[in-house]
């Protein structure tokens, strides 16, 4: 739509001579720096979230800041580089276009996607804890296009679970029920389903209805793992990613990457070293022991931003929201990330990977391993500078929150990807120039 409008536009302003100002040198160039200034504007205010997807008022407001900051940009560039300038009218009717056609589009999408023809009527077999968890996350993303009719099971979910949904029977009813109800979509969510038809699911598949594992479903839609349809006897690192290809991708990703940012970060370093130890007493590196792959322990530097006697008791405790043990420079540095710089040393050394579970204190990791199941899992692979957990959620500070973390770190370790990564670090930037999820 973005370029589609700035095509049109040209058409606007140049009428017969868009034709001839399209083969103008860097005129192409100048469209695709305008347009990924727009799409990158687009992902920084967050215009595919899927909270802000599915309200009008919200999405409406961001595109507006979103052709606003292009603008910005955009004057900054052609004012450094004035050979990628855009025509003055081009570029007005262009912002004009390309904004009215994205709030009309996403309107229109959204319902399309509510429509009664289009959406899918689903049925959840199984009346467990995947299923509670799946419907919620289900109904609080209306642009998925799913309908949950109702639930089959042995008996009716417990209090709390699937209360907004309508229990239609025993899974011995499945055949019947697919018919009346004119199910799109069929959701298996566990060991619920023993006594369902599975020749009516056949049937019923090949004449094009959906049938899907609920795992499956909530790890694409969720971003995690619900770890109540997790075995002790899961293997959570498929074998394809076992082998050394992968190994070596990421091992030789992280030399580069950590490298070229120790060479370009290495005087913000000197500089915030000095900056430390003129503001409070202590050393400028902190070091602490931290858990690594396997659950072996290694040693984590980081530029020291809370009081030397921050940690007394010897037992590590998490950061709190203006915590009184961060001293008046810490707080900028964990504002802005850059106390996480000298973990670039622990990358190049081997000791973690620059993608991956985030590692923790040693007393800190033994608690959560003896409170949380399935959490020495994480210990599979390398730990990272940043993660999965890290972008799509905030701090941990509670068990709750931990259990939550697991959840995407273990989503990461099961789709181990390059693609998965590039997805981490884009987000990581992004998070950074915002400067969120600091304590």
């Amino acid at each position: 739509l973005v370029v589609l409008a700035l095509i049109v536009a040209m058409f606007a302003v140049f009428g017969a001579d868009a034709g001839a100002a399209l083969t103008y040198e860097y005129e192409v160039v100048k469209m695709l720096l305008a347009t990924g200034v727009c799409m990158l504007c687009m992902h920084y205010y967050d215009l595919y979230d899927s909270m802000v997807l599915h309200s009008f008022a919200q999405m409406t407001i961001r595109i507006v800041q979103v052709f606003g900051t292009v603008c910005l940009i955009l004057a900054f560039l052609y004012y450094v580089y004035p050979v990628f300038r855009l025509n003055k009218d081009l570029l007005i009717v262009w912002v004009f276009l390309a904004g009215v056609s994205l709030i009309v589009c996403r309107k229109f999408f959204l319902a399309l996607n509510r429509s009664v023809g289009l959406i899918q009527r689903t049925l959840l077999v199984g009346a467990g804890p995947l299923a509670g968890v799946l419907a919620r996350e289900i109904e609080s993303r209306p642009e998925l296009g799913i309908d949950l009719v109702g639930y089959v099971g042995s008996e009716p979910g417990r209090e709390g679970e699937l209360q907004n949904l309508s229990y239609l029977g025993t899974p011995d009813r499945l055949r019947g029920l697919l018919q009346r109800h004119r199910i799109q979509r069929v959701v298996v969510t566990g060991v619920d389903c023993r006594g369902c038809s599975r020749e009516a699911l056949l049937e019923k598949e090949a004449q094009g209805v959906i049938v899907e594992d609920g795992s499956k479903l909530y790890e694409a839609v969720a971003g995690r793992v619900d770890l109540s349809a997790l075995h002790p006897d899961t293997i959570l690192l498929p074998e394809r990613f076992r082998i050394s290809p992968t190994l070596i991708y990421k091992r030789a990703a992280s030399i580069i990457l950590s490298s070229i940012g120790l060479l370009l970060s290495l005087p913000i370093m000197a500089l915030t070293a000095i900056v430390i130890k003129l503001d409070s007493r202590g050393p400028a590196i902190f070091r602490q022991k931290r858990v690594g792959k396997d659950g072996k322990p290694f040693i984590l530097y980081k530029f020291r931003t809370m009081r030397e006697d921050a940690d007394s008791g010897g037992k590590t405790k998490p950061a709190l929201n203006n915590d009184g043990r961060v001293t008046r420079v810490g707080r900028w540095l964990r504002h802005s990330r850059i106390d996480e710089f000298p973990q670039l040393f622990n990358i190049l050394r081997g000791d973690m990977y620059l993608i991956g579970p985030r590692p923790f204190a040693l007393d800190e990791e033994e608690e959560l391993a003896q409170q949380i199941p399935f959490y020495s899992k994480r210990w599979t692979v390398k730990p990272g500078a940043t993660g999965w957990a890290q972008v799509r959620r905030g701090y941990n500070a509670t068990l709750d929150d931990n259990v939550e973390k697991l959840s995407y770190d273990l989503y990461y370790i099961k789709n181990l990807s390059v693609g998965l990564d590039f997805l981490i670090l884009f987000e990581t930037v992004k998070i950074l120039l915002l400067g969120r999820g600091g304590r």
